[in-house]
């Protein structure tokens, strides 16, 4: 039996653009992704602070160092720009690696500066 578990957190993200218009995804700054523990093309589900809705999609690499947190598709219908979101990952664990499993959380301020770590 596995045991699935947050993996990965990006904790306030702030929405920098929206392009409704795009095949659905969501463009994360490729260094907030490796900071996070986060993978181009993983599956992930975005809440929004501002309004409390949920979706899952998955990542995108955006310019390193951009601070771009951008909603691509249909997704912009339900997040608009300057909404705060968490981006959460989760993976199945067995239940030995699941007492030891410390997941990944980063913390952004409202330029997508990284502020902690957990």
């Amino acid at each position: 039996m596995l045991v699935k578990l947050l993996k990965s957190k990006i904790h306030r993200a702030k929405v920098t653009e929206t392009k409704l218009h795009y095949p659905g995804s969501l463009a994360v700054d490729s260094k907030l992704l490796d900071a996070a523990g986060l993978l181009p093309y993983e599956s992930v589900i975005v809440a929004d602070i501002d309004n409390g809705n949920r979706l899952e999609t998955y990542l995108v690499p955006a310019e390193p160092g951009s601070k771009k947190i951008i909603v691509l598709g249909a997704a912009a219908h339900l997040i608009k720009k300057n909404d705060t979101v968490i981006v959460l990952s989760f993976g199945f664990y067995s239940p030995d690696e699941a007492k030891t499993h410390k997941p990944k959380v980063i913390v952004l301020n409202e330029n997508n500066d990284i502020i902690s770590r957990i």
